[in-house]
């Protein structure tokens, strides 16, 4: 028996997570007859970049508008006696995956590309995938097996501000993380800028009202994974400079930045803080301990 012909095929695709999920795409029954779901993704047009290739994909089999990593991981799958469409190939393919990101308000997933490959798309839990609940190729096993969370370090700036027995406290909207709960006044320190420069800039950003930075009292981190606001998968560590600050006594603090991590600023009793009446994030309880 002769050789078979030989068939190379490039192609792109992203892992996507959220949370305790895994965004796939179930092969369509003509590509495999029992059900078996992948990675969403698929081959590369001539002269395409591997990047928009991916993304393009995402888009026809999952209708989401995703965002990929600039690093890949390359898979290299040869089979030299394969089946390749009706005949039988010296098949070889080339799998590029990325790490990829949908908005946390995209809508669920659906097939959008006509007579494709693809036949449905679903966020899968992470689970049912590694007990072999829901069957997948071993692309999905090889990518999980090799996927390193994005680690993001972000170093903040925070004020205690008191005004009798009150502690001025900001509302996190619902583009940030722990939506509806509440924090101090701060945020992140931009690259150069100092961490006073940085807390009096963010006060005013979400108070409205000028503030005279303190002594530093303390610092406090926290670390977690989990979904970012922007829909990335995260291994997050923040390290968070508590600062003592002053505002004007007859300041009113409203919030000012539109449409940011900030929707409410009050007033909030230390007693209710101390009582658990009013949900806050850890650096609350840590700042007022100082």
């Amino acid at each position: 028996m002769g050789r078979f012909p030989q068939r190379q095929r490039v192609a792109a695709y992203a892992i996507v997570l959220r949370d305790d999920a895994i965004l796939l795409s179930r092969l369509a029954p003509r590509v495999s007859a029992q059900e078996l779901w992948t990675l969403p993704g698929g081959g590369l047009d001539h002269g395409e970049d591997p990047r928009t290739a991916v993304v393009r994909e995402i888009h026809e089999e999952t209708g989401l508008d995703a965002a990929v990593s600039k690093q890949a991981r390359i898979y290299s799958l040869h089979n030299p006696r394969a089946q390749h469409g009706e005949h039988p190939a010296d098949y070889h393919a080339l799998r590029i995956v990325f790490e990829g990101w949908v908005p946390v308000d995209a809508p669920p997933p659906r097939v959008v590309e006509v007579d494709g490959s693809t036949a449905d798309a679903a966020w899968v839990p992470l689970a049912d995938v590694r007990s072999g609940v829901v069957p997948v190729t071993d692309l999905v096993t090889q990518a999980l097996r090799d996927h390193e969370p994005f680690q993001m370090q972000r170093i903040a700036a925070y004020a205690v501000i008191r005004r009798d027995d009150a502690v001025l406290l900001t509302r996190i909207s619902g583009r940030g993380h722990h939506t509806g709960a509440w924090t101090l006044p701060g945020g992140g320190i931009d690259h150069g800028e100092s961490p006073s420069a940085a807390l009096a800039r963010e006060v005013a950003e979400e108070c409205g009202v000028p503030c005279t930075v303190g002594d530093l009292l303390g610092v406090h981190d926290v670390h977690f994974s989990g979904t970012a606001p922007s829909g990335r998968h995260e291994d997050f560590h923040g390290v968070h400079l508590v600062f003592a600050a002053t505002i004007a006594a007859d300041a009113e603090a409203r919030v000012v930045e539109v449409d940011g991590t900030t929707d409410a600023v009050a007033w909030v009793p230390v007693a209710d803080v101390e009582a658990g009446a009013v949900e806050v994030l850890d650096v609350v309880r840590h700042a007022l301990a100082l």
